[in-house]
């Protein structure tokens, strides 16, 4: 149930089979901090946002509207709910990401599961173990506070041999409790769940093959769509003749409101249907290509939106014994996930049903239904298994035209997008331009930053140094670009924004290290106050093996530093590259990575993210870039768009600094947002080159080198 009003509390307790449901409500939630693209705050309805139901034989089941798509937080979420419950991981099933069970979600992004929807489960948790004890409490005749819980069992303290279970206790009820997000939780001394790391529930599916993805359903009946597809973005379908493909057996054509597409009981036939099409398109004239742009993005920017602004650039300049000024670029980069989108729709009894490959399952029920002409109650998404997402399978598109097609044929379809698809669809992280302006006095205190940033956003983009005369301009937030600004969809790429602004800034930051002569770690330290932060840095030393010296030091080999700030979580990166400078081929050699996220629930997982991240960021770093003219797309496969390889891979190692006072924050995102910096500085520091454009090519690398 998208709305838990749609049906009466009560009902809804006997269709789980009875026993105790307790549902949590957080009201509004502020998402972003001022230092995030976007500052707002976006209420959750006013019902509820997650719950627990106990069953009567003890069996606890979690709901929940995020969903898992790689990232562990079926596990995390899980933890969260055992420890504060009192019972044992084995005990808990969670149902995720399904608009008919779950409450509703915003969507699962922004690193925001752990830190903004793990309270919710925590207190539901914390709660109903108050609601079990005070039953227990009657049941045993004595007060709640001479009552323990262990692995779901209430007993006595004095006298052990006094107990009941929670599925005795469920046995009969038909009980709701509703809480809000103050309820009382276990303190870390108490932890026996949090803070271990236990084998991830979704691996044995995954590893054996057995976990189901939007691709995996089959109903019967089912026909496999596909769809005529434009050359290019902007293009107008001219004129169509179907004839051909019609005349095959076995196919159904559709050609409906815009919506062409060739359906079979085989996709391989439907394929060779589609290619039976002809169509001619009017198409646009391409106005920028991948080189122009960056030129493109300055003049064509908005008014710029200050988003920082500390002290008088005038003065700060007056105060500078050395300025500095430096442009940065990077490219369009695409999501390219493992699982292309796919959805497979099927209408029942005037139910229209979705399993989606999406990470806003809420969303896309809300857009189905308004481009089917249904009420959203009569749409249900489904979720299963999502084969990565990164921020790329926010929208729908795909679940859409498989609606449509369902409706049309009264079959169920399944669309699944070819990798061409998936890379034309794809709603690219934005190309960016970023001009900086530093200065520095005689001490080597930073004394000037003017900061400007075009076509991506402003997140990543916040200062955490002492600069007292500082100002960030932002021209053009991804979410909000004026028409006309990028060729086509941008959108979130696993920390937006963050990546290209830390490569800029904390390059900026090491140019004016290398120019007063100061170590580059020794730097940092001396211009910033920030504990967390001075304690991310000083832990990466410790664990690198920091020895200081002033960049460059050349000979082919080097060292980088790189530090930000992503979801609330603080973090740190060091790298030795090999540079080889006959040919500009970088290989990365280690990198040593440290964060500050606050109360770590699951180690492994939060290292398997940091790990995942620095893998993640290679590919930007060097290979990523999306070719295109106007709105034709150049990449249409992994032949031409590279992604990260196995070779490029070097030894990682993560570490934590314990702050087990903070709630737990953001870990899918942060350990990304630096590997450009800091691959970037470390070139810098075994060659003496600077490489200001993303990906770090080895055609750029080289051209860097030669012009030093």
């Amino acid at each position: 149930m998208s709305d838990m009003r749609q049906m009466d509390r009560r009902e809804f307790v006997k269709l789980l089979g009875g026993g105790i449901v307790v549902v949590v409500n957080l009201g509004p939630l502020t998402l972003f901090n001022s230092r995030d693209p976007l500052d707002f705050q976006r209420g959750y309805p006013e019902d509820i946002n997650a719950y627990l139901h106990i069953a009567e034989d003890g069996k606890v089941t979690l709901f929940s509207g995020k969903i898992e798509m790689g990232q562990g937080v079926m596990t995390s979420l899980t933890q969260m709910a055992a420890e504060d419950l009192g019972v044992s991981l084995e005990t808990i099933h969670i149902v995720m990401g399904d608009t008919d069970r779950c409450p509703w979600d915003m969507g699962t992004f922004g690193s925001l599961t752990t830190r903004m929807f793990g309270p919710a489960v925590r207190a539901a948790a914390a709660r109903a173990r108050l609601v079990l004890t005070d039953l227990a409490s009657e049941r045993l005749g004595v007060a709640r506070d001479a009552l323990k819980v262990e692995d779901g069992v209430v007993f006595v303290e004095a006298d052990r041999s006094r107990r009941v279970s929670y599925g005795e206790l469920a046995r009969g009820q038909e009980i709701t409790h509703t809480v809000d997000e103050e309820a009382v939780l276990r303190a870390v001394e108490e932890f026996k769940v949090m803070g271990d790391s236990p084998e991830r529930l979704d691996g044995y599916d995954k590893m054996t093959g057995a976990a189901k993805f939007a691709g995996d359903i089959r109903l019967p009946g089912m026909l496999y769509a596909r769809i005529l597809r434009p050359p290019a973005h902007g293009a107008r379908l001219t004129r169509v003749d179907t004839s051909a493909a019609e005349a095959m057996p076995g196919i159904t054509v559709v050609n409906q409101g815009g919506l062409v597409a060739t359906l079979a009981s085989d996709p391989e036939k439907a394929e060779k249907a589609l290619n039976l099409i002809e169509a001619d398109y009017e198409l646009p004239t391409p106005s920028v290509d991948t080189e122009s742009i960056f030129d493109h993005l300055v003049a064509a920017a908005p008014a710029p939106n200050t988003t920082e602004r500390e002290g008088d650039l005038e003065a700060g300049r007056a105060q500078c014994a050395q300025e500095f000024e430096a442009t940065y670029y990077n490219a369009y980069v695409a999501h390219a996930p493992i699982e292309p989108h796919t959805a497979v729709a099927e209408l029942k009894d005037g139910k229209m049903t979705v399993w989606s490959s999406t990470q806003g399952p809420f969303s896309q029920q809300r857009t189905i239904a308004r481009e089917i002409g249904y009420d959203a109650g009569d749409v249900r998404v489904i979720t299963p298994y999502v084969g990565g997402g990164f921020g790329g399978k926010v929208s729908g598109r795909q679940a859409v035209e498989a609606a449509r097609l369902a409706v049309i044929t009264g079959a169920p379809v399944q669309v699944a997008w070819t990798r061409a698809e998936e890379f034309f669809y794809d709603s690219f992280r934005p190309a960016a331009v970023l001009k900086v302006a530093s200065g520095i006095d005689g001490d080597g205190k930073i004394k000037l930053w003017d900061y400007q940033v075009y076509g991506a956003g402003s997140r990543g983009s916040g200062v955490f140094y002492d600069i007292p005369n500082r100002s960030v301009r932002v021209y053009g937030e991804w979410g909000r670009a004026p028409e006309g600004l990028h060729p086509f969809a941008v959108g979130p790429w696993r920390a937006p924004a963050a990546n290209s602004n830390r490569f800029a800034a904390e390059q900026q930051i090491d140019i004016m290290a290398a120019a007063v002569g100061i170590d580059p770690l020794e730097f940092r330290l001396l211009n910033t106050t920030d504990e967390r932060m001075l304690a991310v840095l000083r832990k990466a030393a410790e664990v690198y093996g920091w020895e200081a010296a002033t960049a460059p030091r050349r000979g082919g080999r080097g060292r980088g530093l790189a530090c930000g700030i992503d979801a609330e979580t603080y973090v740190a990166l060091v790298a030795d590259v090999t540079v080889d400078p006959a040919t500009g081929h970088v290989q990365v050699d280690r990198v040593v990575c440290v964060q500050d996220m606050g109360l770590v629930v699951n180690p492994d997982g939060a290292r398997m993210q940091m790990e995942g991240c620095i893998a993640m960021g290679l590919g930007y770093a060097f290979g990523e870039e999306i070719r295109f003219e106007g709105g034709k797309i150049l990449d249409s496969n992994f032949g031409t768009y590279k992604l990260a390889r196995f070779s490029w891979m070097p030894k990682i190692e993560t570490a934590f600094v314990s702050n087990d006072a903070l709630p737990p924050k953001g870990g899918g995102e942060p350990a990304i947002i630096n590997v450009g910096a800091v691959v970037a500085n470390a070139i810098f520091d075994a060659t003496g080159a600077r490489v200001y454009r993303l990906p770090m090519t080895a055609d750029r690398v080289l051209a860097a080198i030669r012009s030093t």
